[in-house]
């Protein structure tokens, strides 16, 4: 399908380099603003907007966890040792686990970015 869209001229400037990824960004984006009310995300929000902003591979490299979402990361883990996790906080999981699958696949592309040169 084809779809026409005014955006500013910073934000098109932007996205010339990586129009071929339009469709998953604009998936992952979607994916964000329908989470974003949702309890569990608090944090992921963060990470993928550094990863969308197309950093240097040195600040990917670099890119941690905010506090907050270590924080609640460290308590599902804890909550997963001591007991069993509520369905909820299993979603939760399964959503911070693809976070750090994206953030591990933007770590090793900028890895390789940073040896070819």
């Amino acid at each position: 399908m084809d779809f026409t869209l005014d955006i500013p001229e910073d934000l098109a400037t932007r996205l010339r380099p990586v129009e071929q990824q339009l469709p998953q960004i604009l998936e992952l984006g979607l994916r964000e603003l329908n989470a974003g009310g949702q309890a569990g995300f608090n944090g992921s929000a963060d990470v993928l907007e550094i990863l969308a902003e197309l950093p240097a591979p040195e600040e990917v490299l670099a890119l941690r966890p905010s506090q907050v979402l270590q924080e609640r990361i460290s308590t599902l883990l804890q909550k997963n040792r001591m007991s069993r996790l509520s369905p909820s906080e299993e979603e939760e999981w399964e959503r911070y686990q693809y976070l750090e699958h994206l953030v591990r696949i933007a770590k090793a592309k900028a890895h390789l970015k940073l040896k070819a040169s």
